[in-house]
């Protein structure tokens, strides 16, 4: 046998045997995941948490979400996208996640804070926009966040007042303890009826959201 052809057959048995184990082991580990989300499926989703879209909808997207991870950023207009297309179906369950330390647990804040004034959804988005402006190394930059928060109406003084109640704090605190008993160490991490996503890819998130509302579709109405 041609000595060019044994070389290519070896590299090609070879890619495939590593191809096979690659797929073995992301099938493992999104195997893994879900078991470990059934048996957490308790502390997925709590009253306190926020909730964007119809809140009695079937299909629930948990994500453990931090305000100052670009990812999170990159993800959210796909977030939007999907409960505009399934707006009857479809609610957004939001855990927070705040991998970024002090700078995220400040921005937690001052979203709390902004949706015990029913604001909650502008400062999301005024936060997001403006994320490298409040992220940024430097004294005080979590100023430039309160400035955006008061952009979009929060009443800051009322807000201070909200955070110093200590009722954040607690409220984080859980969202914290449920992260690490279900497992998630990165952020945006995604769960649909308990499902987790299995790729870093927005379009995913579509097609399991899709997937999942088609199935509510199909059963029987009450």
């Amino acid at each position: 046998m041609n000595r060019r052809l044994i070389v290519f057959l070896s590299a090609l048995a070879a890619f495939v045997a590593f191809a096979a184990a690659v797929f073995l082991y992301q099938r493992h580990t999104l195997q893994a995941a879900a078991l470990q989300a059934s048996e957490q499926a308790g502390a997925m989703v709590w009253p306190h948490s926020p909730v964007m879209g119809a809140v009695d909808a079937p299909v629930t997207i948990v994500e453990f979400f931090d305000p100052a991870c670009e990812a999170c950023k990159a993800f959210h207009p796909q977030v939007k996208q999907i409960l505009a297309a399934f707006p009857r179906e479809t609610r957004l369950v939001i855990r927070y996640t705040p991998f970024h330390r002090e700078t995220s647990v400040e921005a937690v804040k001052i979203l709390e804070a902004a949706r015990a004034q029913g604001k909650f959804e502008p400062v999301l988005e005024a936060l997001l926009d403006g994320q490298r402006a409040w992220t940024a190394q430097g004294a005080k930059t979590i100023d430039r966040a309160w400035a955006l928060a008061q952009s979009v109406g929060v009443d800051v003084a009322r807000a201070r007042q909200h955070i110093a109640s200590g009722s954040v704090d607690v409220l984080l605190a859980q969202d914290v303890a449920d992260l690490k008993a279900i497992g998630v160490r990165a952020t945006p991490t995604f769960f649909v009826n308990g499902k987790p996503l299995s790729s870093t890819d927005p379009e995913a998130l579509h097609d399991l959201e899709k997937s999942e509302v088609e199935s509510v579709r199909k059963l029987p109405s009450r």
